[in-house]
């Protein structure tokens, strides 16, 4: 499976799905800004690492791929191994903004905003693919040594 945007399925969303999300990512979001104003931004900065719109995500991503197999009330493969994928991109996506928060903690102090955030974003996004390419190396290699009989 190659990495890419796929834009088909975006009209098949209900309105309430998207108010979920929002509704669970912004509560999040304030609940971080309440601990921030409590007891700092640098611990608050740590409640917003937390993966807000994930797990409604990954809800609804099971929900509908059951639904295409018309087995909505119970558990089913396809819909495991979607919201699985989905899951394993947010993983990657989480060590890139690792990569993001220690070129923003580093270079903050020494240039301004303008020159560090597009610099944190850049290498967020490349080390987000470069995960995503190294993990489907290594599933391609791990799957060409099982068709040879290699365990």
């Amino acid at each position: 499976m190659k990495a890419h945007i796929d834009t088909s399925e975006l009209g098949q969303s209900r309105w309430y799905e998207s108010l979920v999300r929002f509704a669970f990512g912004g509560t999040v979001t304030a609940l971080a800004g309440v601990i921030a104003k409590r007891y700092g931004p640098d611990v608050g900065g740590l409640f917003l690492a937390f993966p807000a719109i994930f797990p409604a995500a990954a809800t609804l991503i099971a929900k509908h791929e059951a639904k295409k197999e018309g087995r909505e009330n119970s558990r089913n493969e396809r819909a495991t191994v979607a919201a699985g994928l989905d899951a394993i991109g947010a993983a990657f996506g989480a060590v890139g903004l690792v990569i993001f928060a220690v070129v923003m903690w580093q270079g903050l102090p020494r240039w301004i905003l303008s020159m560090v955030l597009p610099g944190a974003v850049l290498a967020w996004a490349v080390t987000s693919i470069l995960c995503w390419q190294l993990w489907e190396m290594l599933r391609t290699h791990a799957r060409k040594q099982r068709s040879h009989g290699c365990a």
